[in-house]
């Protein structure tokens, strides 16, 4: 009979279509910092106790964190006569196979137990064993109990960790180093997603600064700004919104724009140790390109960990308030003229006015350098780029680039290795456009379109396996310099004398 042959009702699915496209997380921030004493991880514990007086023994994991929670103790009755006390370790379990008297009683004290365990190198790589008091009491047999209490070092060097709760995070941050202070800093402003890298503070300036670029160690692993671009891999998220406040310095943020080019992020940078506007005018031309944004001066406001006023990084305030930014209004929206919270002044006098062009706030912004105001609460202001292309001179016009981008490659992984039917084309063009719909009516965009072109897709480039779709857009400018024009008449005095009769 043939093969096909079927009696019945049979179901083929054909999965064709449009895909929704999802934008993809833009409220990311990547934190480079220094924490020398912050929390350390804990070894898990065991005490093994018997019914017999002092005649417990501590178990603590050679190693410390979670890891220790997987090892396992048990104390074994041979069940023979004149039996010899001995130790053996199958993977993380540790077996201590008890002593007996020529009538089979265990004769094992919580002393001996721990020479053994320290004695036998397995165990000993797993465990150190202690005895309780004076551990001349005799244990007794007993089942598998497992370490506990193990925690992992919550901030690793060169290690991105994923922050939920900036906030109770800072406990674990220690009071010194710049970490504390800049998880502080972005609370202050909202609740997201950070992607911390620690690294370590050195003998000097110069040595924290080398550890800060990072690179790669001997074992692959990327250390400093390097690693965040293992968070993706690492963590399931991809840092979007990059700085290194208090850190950073010319060298600092090359790297780090180095960085951010990869991750399709934007960079926040100080004007290194620029103290009046020139110099800061002259530190952003170290930069050129359009993922970064430099910042001249500083806030100040309390601090809790010295009871005193001093200088608040605007670096780790502007990391904060972008995230802000992207979760209440969106990318489009530059980081200008939004209330910053948590500081009380600016770290310099920056001259500024609504209506001159012609003052301190006007000279900085004037050379791309996004300055610090206070007007109805301390504000930045200013929101261009380093870009040397026009196209990317505002903030906003490089993230709505960097977006647009990836949420639309990233929607497309389904489409890789499909069969090339006219029909796939069009289900991909139509899935773009209905996304530049949904951004165009969420004012993310002016507009946008997709289209197949049949010129660049000749016979012997779809033959390839090689597909090419267009598409253009328009990003929503800032409204940077609005013209306001005034006017003085006389025509409104024509008809004054039929006014006084109606009145």
């Amino acid at each position: 009979m043939a093969q096909d042959y079927h009696h019945g009702v049979r179901v083929v699915e054909i999965n064709e279509g449009t895909r929704p496209i999802r934008t993809v997380a833009t409220a990311v921030i990547g934190l480079v910092a220094t924490a020398p004493d912050a929390a350390a991880a804990v070894a898990a514990t065991l005490l093994k106790e018997s019914a017999a007086a002092e005649s417990g023994v501590t178990y603590t994991a050679a190693t410390a964190g979670t890891t220790g929670n997987a090892i396992r103790v048990r104390y074994v009755d041979p069940g023979s006569a004149s039996a010899t006390l001995a130790v053996t370790v199958s993977g993380k379990d540790i077996t201590v196979r008890l002593a007996t008297d020529t009538e089979g009683a265990i004769t094992s004290t919580a002393a001996e137990v721990a020479t053994a365990v320290n004695g036998e190198a397995n165990a000993s790589a797993l465990v150190t064993a202690a005895e309780e008091g004076a551990g001349a009491g005799v244990v007794a047999a007993s089942g598998f109990s497992n370490l506990t209490g193990g925690e992992d070092e919550p901030f690793p060097l060169d290690t991105p960790v994923l922050v939920t709760d900036p906030l109770g995070a800072q406990g674990d941050a220690g009071d010194t180093g710049t970490l504390a202070r800049s998880l502080d800093a972005i609370v202050d402003q909202v609740k997201t997603l950070v992607v911390v890298v620690r690294v370590a503070e050195g003998a000097d300036d110069a040595e924290t600064k080398t550890n800060v670029i990072g690179g790669v160690d001997g074992n692959g692993k990327r250390t400093g700004v390097q690693a965040l671009l293992a968070a993706e891999a690492r963590l399931g998220v991809k840092p979007r919104i990059l700085g290194v406040p208090e850190l950073d310095d010319a060298d600092v943020t090359s790297e780090l724009i180095g960085v951010a080019q990869k991750l399709r992020a934007f960079v926040y940078a100080s004007a290194g140790d620029s103290t009046t506007m020139e110099e800061a005018a002259m530190y952003r031309e170290n930069f050129g390109a359009r993922e970064v944004m430099v910042i001249w001066p500083d806030f100040t406001g309390w601090d809790t960990a010295t009871s005193s006023t001093r200088t608040h990084s605007a670096v780790a305030r502007a990391m904060g308030l972008r995230a802000k930014a992207d979760q209440a209004i969106g990318w489009h929206k530059t980081l200008s003229n939004m209330p910053v919270n948590g500081v009380t002044g600016i770290s310099q006098d920056v001259f500024w006015d609504l209506q001159d062009p012609n003052t301190d706030a006007g000279y900085l912004n004037s050379h791309e350098v996004t300055t610090l105001i206070q007007r109805n609460g301390f504000r930045f202001w200013g929101s261009r780029t380093c870009s040397t292309d026009p196209l990317f001179a505002f903030e906003n016009y490089t993230r709505t680039a960097q977006v647009i981008a990836d949420t639309i490659a990233e929607a497309h992984l389904w489409a890789v290795d499909k069969p090339m039917h006219p029909s796939l084309v069009k289900d991909i063009v139509e899935g773009i456009n209905a996304k530049f719909r949904e951004w165009k009516r969420q004012n993310y965009i002016i507009d946008g379109v997709a289209w197949f072109d049949a010129e660049i897709n000749t016979p012997e480039v779809l033959k390839a396996g090689k597909l090419y779709i267009d598409y253009d857009y328009t990003p929503v400018p800032p409204l940077e310099n609005l013209m306001l024009q005034q006017r003085i008449t006389d025509r409104y005095l024509v008809d004054f004398a039929d006014r006084v009769a109606a009145a």
